[in-house]
This record gives C-alpha cells, sequence and structure tokens, in this order.
C-alpha cells in the first residue's frame, strides 16, 4: 500500500539526487583547493590586516566562476569521460544530466560569478577569474586530445587562484602574487603527471594526449618530474628571501621541497604504479601545507 507520503518522499529524494548530480559537476574538492590558495594569497597581499566581507565576497565569485568552468569542461568532455573507466559514472556519461541543462548550468555559473567579483570585489579579480575560465575552456580542454603540452597549458589557469585572491584584496598584482602563482605552476607539473601514470590506460583508450600515455617508459617523465621538483624549491624559498615570510616557513618549505623532490626521484628510478601514487599523495599534502604556513609566519622571524 502506498501511503500519501512516499511520492512526496520519492520526489524529495530525486531531488536530491539532481542537485548531488549538479554540484559534483563543479567538482567541489579542486574548488576548495582553489579557494584555500585565493584566501591564503587575500591574506598575504593584506598584510594580516584583514577585511572578512570583501574575502567573503571573493570566495563566492570565485567559488562560482571556477565551479561554472569545471562544468563546462565536463560538458566538453562528455565522451572522454564516457570511455574513463574512473570519470564513466559522472553525470553526463551515466545520462542522469542532459548536456543542455548541464551547459546551462555552467554558462550561468561562470557568467555570475565574473561579474559577482565586477561588481562587489574589483574589476582586476573579474578579469583574471575570466581569463583563467577562457584559458581552461578554450586552450587546455581542447589541447587534451591534440598534444601533451597540455599539462603546461593548464597550469596556467590552474596557478590563477592566488593572482585571483591578491588582485581581491590589493586592487594590483604585486611581486608576492606572481610567486604564489610560480609555486603553483610549477607544483601543477609533477601532481598531473603522477595522475597521468595512475591513469595510463584510462586516458589512452579515451584518446588524451599525456606524457605519460605517448611516452609509456617513463624515462621523460621522470626526467620533468625530477626538474619540476628540484626548480620548485628554491622558487617556494623566496617568500621567506622578500619578506612575505619568516623562517619557520622557510625551513618547512625547504623541508617539503626536498620530500616533493625526493618522492619525484623515486618515481623516476622505479617508474611504477606505486611510486607514482606516493609522488601523487605528497603533491596532495605539499600545496596546502606550505599555504598555511606560509600565513601563519607571515612577516615572521
Amino acid at each position: 500500500m502506498i501511503t500519501r507520503s512516499e511520492p512526496i518522499e520519492m520526489a524529495h529524494a530525486a531531488f536530491l539526487r539532481r542537485l548531488g548530480d549538479f554540484i559534483s559537476l563543479t567538482k567541489p574538492r579542486i574548488v576548495l583547493m582553489a579557494l584555500v590558495a585565493v584566501a591564503a594569497a587575500f591574506y598575504l597581499a593584506t598584510q594580516g590586516r584583514m577585511d572578512y566581507l570583501a574575502l567573503f565576497h571573493a570566495l563566492l565569485g570565485t567559488s562560482l566562476a571556477t565551479g561554472g568552468a569545471l562544468a563546462l569542461n565536463q560538458v566538453a568532455e562528455e565522451d572522454i569521460d564516457f570511455k574513463m573507466k574512473r570519470t564513466r559514472l559522472r553525470p553526463l556519461p551515466d545520462r542522469r544530466l542532459h548536456t543542455t541543462e548541464a551547459l546551462a548550468f555552467g554558462v550561468g555559473l561562470l557568467v555570475v560569478g565574473v561579474f559577482y567579483l565586477i561588481f562587489l570585489v574589483n574589476p582586476l579579480a573579474a578579469f583574471f577569474t575570466a581569463l583563467s575560465g577562457v584559458m581552461y575552456l578554450i586552450f587546455y580542454t581542447p589541447l587534451k586530445r591534440i598534444s601533451s603540452w597540455n599539462s603546461v597549458v593548464g597550469a596556467i589557469p590552474g596557478a590563477m587562484p592566488p593572482v585571483i585572491g591578491w588582485a581581491a584584496a590589493a586592487g594590483e598584482i604585486s611581486v608576492g602574487g606572481w610567486i604564489l602563482f610560480s609555486i603553483l605552476f610549477i607544483w601543477q607539473i609533477p601532481h598531473a603527471l603522477a595522475i597521468g601514470i595512475l591513469y595510463r590506460d584510462d586516458f589512452k583508450a579515451a584518446g588524451v594526449r599525456l606524457l605519460p600515455v605517448d611516452e609509456p617508459d617513463g624515462r621523460k617523465t621522470g626526467f620533468h618530474v625530477i626538474n619540476y621538483c628540484a626548480t620548485l624549491i628554491p622558487i617556494a624559498l623566496i617568500p621567506t628571501l622578500i619578506g612575505m615570510a619568516g623562517l619557520v616557513y622557510f625551513f618547512s618549505s625547504l623541508i617539503l621541497g626536498l620530500a616533493y623532490l625526493g618522492t619525484g626521484i623515486y618515481l623516476a628510478k622505479e617508474r611504477s604504479i606505486p611510486a607514482a601514487r606516493l609522488l601523487f599523495y605528497v603533491s596532495l599534502v605539499y600545496l596546502p601545507l606550505i599555504l598555511v604556513i606560509m600565513v601563519l609566519d607571515h612577516g615572521g622571524i
């Protein structure tokens, strides 16, 4: 026997499932990582004199625009996601959402986010947010089917969050903002190459061009991982040298950088899935930790 409440409960459950599918289009974990970088840069740009309302507006506008761009990326890559095991059950390839509604959702979030930043933060923050979206969707996304250089191109919009945060706080981009951009840019390459190794077969089946796919032997991949990890160490020490952070950050950054480099060397030597997984996990620890320590030791000893 069906009670009167059951249709309502079923409709409510269906609504929550659709809501969850729309939220998953925005890749919340990536958005959260971007917001950590925005918040850290905002704090550093204000010299610790925080305007929390301005920070809230910056975070909300950035999250809307970033989520919209990520949703549009899933629209553009629906056929790719359908061919890969790890993405086959996403809302679009699994046909839980229609392409048109996902497209409208993504465009709406991106446009609203950019205009939100224009009117409630400042035009410069909105400009870099829009630039990041354009580079991500117009250059990086289609390049994944064409060239393994997409990892480098994609690292540019991926490194934009601290620039957005700095612009939101200061209305300009000084050297500190570009140092943060450089740290995120360099950090991303070993991180992306580790993912390429972990899911090499999936990417190959879907026609995605990555260095680990194009060169399965792994020698070039290991070479680039070591180079980027080694380059990151001195770049990440610059905040102390220019007064953005103190000695606690300096030595913490050095230790974290050496750990990142060590796992990169291990990957280059072993060229194995476990080594790639270790590098991936270390990369996930490295970035948020280094940003948090920089904030805590801002203007430190």
